[in-house]
């Protein structure tokens, strides 16, 4: 298995707004992409904090994913909600993961 750390920043006014981001990418995803889960959480003390964490089959799988033509077509809405909402790019960490409980 093999793991991404996303961290953001949203806009002021936009807090609430992650849910459409995440309705966006999930139409997006493909069947078998090696998506195995993703988790969206932001801040209790500063909701314009907020991280994605995505677990995928391997490493192999989620950059096979990020070229995949098929989901062309889908990230154009969540990238205009990205654009929106976002204050600033993302950053991103790739993960090793250890240990699953």
């Amino acid at each position: 298995m093999w793991a991404q750390l996303i961290s953001t920043r949203i806009k002021p006014g936009h807090e609430g707004e992650l849910p459409r981001l995440f309705e966006s990418l999930h139409a997006a995803e493909q069947p078998d992409s090696g998506l195995l889960h993703t988790f969206g959480v932001q801040d209790q003390k500063d909701p314009t904090r907020a991280f994605v964490f995505v677990v995928f089959e391997s490493e192999e799988k989620a950059r096979a994913r990020e070229n995949d033509p098929r989901r062309a077509e889908g990230l154009v809405a969540a990238r205009a909600v990205m654009a929106e909402i976002f204050d600033g790019p993302p950053e991103f960490v790739d993960l090793t993961v250890v240990h699953v409980g």
